[in-house]
């Protein structure tokens, strides 16, 4: 780049740390890898940290992103503050799925609690009752 006297300008290069944080198996890894590289991949679990930089341009300046991979696992949570300390940008992931699965099974949990007192106020303790969980079969046709 040139200022007005056409003398050369040198525009500093930035650089930004972003840490990417999540339980295990929200997609961090694959997220990284598909803009880095363009491809989607099966990924193991990450252990501990991945770390990975790119460069890139735009118009007149270099921009260095310095990529976090924060592992999922419990055992790793402690060394989180670590990794976001001096970090631009925090990337925090979730599974919707996992969400509607939880919100999903606490409307649940609150319909059977709502079902059994209703039997316990008809019946008291002269009734035993069963919970079945149905249709464990269809795992991977749930309706969202």
């Amino acid at each position: 780049m040139t200022n007005t006297k056409g003398s050369m300008v040198v525009v500093p290069l930035s650089k930004y740390k972003l840490v990417f944080l999540g339980d295990q198996s929200v997609g961090k890894t694959s997220i990284i890898i598909r803009f880095m590289f363009d491809i989607v991949n099966q990924i193991k679990p990450t252990v501990g940290i991945d770390f990975i930089s790119k460069t890139l341009y735009y118009k007149d300046r270099t921009i260095r992103l310095q990529l976090w991979d924060t592992a999922g696992q419990e055992r790793f949570r402690s060394l989180i503050p670590s990794y976001i300390k001096d970090s631009a940008v925090a990337v925090v992931f979730y599974d919707v799925e996992g969400v509607i699965i939880y919100l999903r099974s606490k409307i649940i949990i609150l319909s059977l609690n709502k079902l059994i007192e209703d039997v316990r106020l008809e019946r008291g303790n002269d009734v035993i009752i069963f919970i079945v969980a149905n249709k464990i079969d269809l795992e991977n046709s749930y309706n969202y």
